[in-house]
């Protein structure tokens, strides 16, 4: 068939008929329509992957083989081949559920225990107050790297040598360390600022360094004044607190808060309508964790980094600010000994990049530049009980589907 005069000679649908059948996934990437107001759905299939890996996939999450999980999205080449919502009731999953993390939907003593902060009540977590908003945790920390990267592009940063303390100077900085005065932007989106931070070597109790933020009146202040341990530059250490400092330089570059400064930039550009941002006692927007998103709607986030910070024939991101947020900036970090970048992992596996945005409970999105996929899959397992590792799953089921389905 020639597929040039077929495409030009039949209706709108004939021609994704065929185009789908003639062209296969590469000669589709070409024609997809941006996913502005929505995803355009194809087959795994049409899309050169395996069903049944990702079938499989569907029925190990459906067994509770990997807890309490509640959506699935995978988008090839632009096309969504998979979206898969679980029901869960975290009314009941949460009942009883009380400790330094929250008190579940029986558990709580006093009206004022239930707030944006407590993890367990199904108010507010996993899901906010029935909405289809998802809590993003941590990927709210990539999601915003990419917000630094558009104040950067708009002239309202500098760029990442810019020096950390010079957005802060409406803070007290009398008991600062002075080694921090050395500290870059650059230091700050790879986690290495020097500040001492104990967060992934403590349990989630009172000694552990993002619980005594999230307790504290003023947390940009707070994470100022912890003590450090190392100069800047020198040495990775998981510091949400730091990426929470992210919200004050965009609200001191711009004179906008975080959530408005993503409405106008990123959000409304992207077609992402509906968000919540929990805020912080000073009323800043919380850019640690507090963003919730529904998952094809954070997979356009991933589809933008997919294609070079371009959104429909617009530069969103800074030309470049792709690849220097992906790179592995450091090396060998976390107990994985993955990659890191500007507030984004590397997760490399079997030979192909993967970038990724991880979250507290189970929240990943993934991009696998290769071959044109992005994942996103929330979870919430907060509540115990050990689990095989959905990332793992995810990761495999996609990889075997790849390969299998060519």
């Amino acid at each position: 068939m020639n597929l040039r005069f077929a495409c030009a000679s039949r209706s709108a649908l004939a021609l994704l008929v065929v185009c789908v059948a003639a062209a296969g996934p590469q000669g589709l990437r070409a024609q997809v329509p941006w996913p502005t107001d929505g995803w355009a759905v194809a087959s795994p299939e049409s899309q050169g992957l395996n069903r049944s890996p990702l079938s499989a996939l569907d029925r190990e999450i459906r067994a509770g083989t990997y807890g309490h999980i509640d959506r699935l999205v995978i988008v090839r080449n632009g096309y969504r081949v998979v979206s898969e919502r679980y029901a869960r009731d975290y009314g009941t999953v949460s009942r009883g559920a009380r400790d330094p993390l929250g008190c579940g939907s029986d558990a709580c003593m006093a009206a004022a225990e239930v707030h944006e902060f407590n993890y367990y009540h199904p108010d507010f977590h996993p899901y906010y107050r029935g909405r289809d908003v998802h809590t993003l945790q941590s990927v709210t920390k990539s999601v915003t790297s990419a917000l630094i990267g558009i104040a950067i592009r708009r002239g309202e940063i500098t760029g990442t040598s810019a020096s950390l303390l010079s957005f802060f100077g409406d803070y007290d900085l009398s008991h600062v360390d002075p080694r921090l005065r050395r500290a870059t932007l650059d230091d700050l989106l790879t986690m290495r600022t020097g500040l001492e931070w104990h967060e992934t070597d403590r349990p989630l109790d009172s000694t552990n360094t993002t619980l005594q933020l999230e307790l504290s009146p003023d947390w940009i202040q707070f994470t100022l004044t912890q003590p450090m341990d190392a100069d800047p530059g020198t040495k990775w250490a998981y510091n949400s607190g730091g990426s929470h400092l992210m919200s004050g330089i965009i609200h001191r570059a711009t004179g906008q808060t975080v959530d408005r400064y993503a409405e106008t930039h990123l959000f409304g550009p992207l077609g992402i309508r509906d968000y919540h941002w929990k805020r912080t006692p000073t009323g800043l927007p919380d850019t640690e964790g507090g963003l919730y998103l529904e998952a094809e709607q954070l997979a356009k986030i991933g589809y933008l980094y997919l294609r070079d910070g371009v959104w429909n024939g617009r530069r969103i991101l800074p030309e470049g600010w792709v690849q220097a947020s992906t790179a592995r900036r450091v090396d060998r970090v976390g107990i994985r000994n993955w990659g890191y970048g500007y507030q984004w992992w590397r997760l490399d596996r079997d030979g192909e990049e993967v970038w990724a945005g991880l979250g507290f409970g189970g929240q990943y999105l993934l991009i696998l530049p290769e071959d044109q996929v992005v994942a996103v899959l929330n979870s919430w397992n907060v509540f115990g009980g050990r689990y095989p590792s959905v990332l793992d799953a995810v990761l495999d089921a996609v990889l075997t589907a790849l390969s299998t389905g060519r």
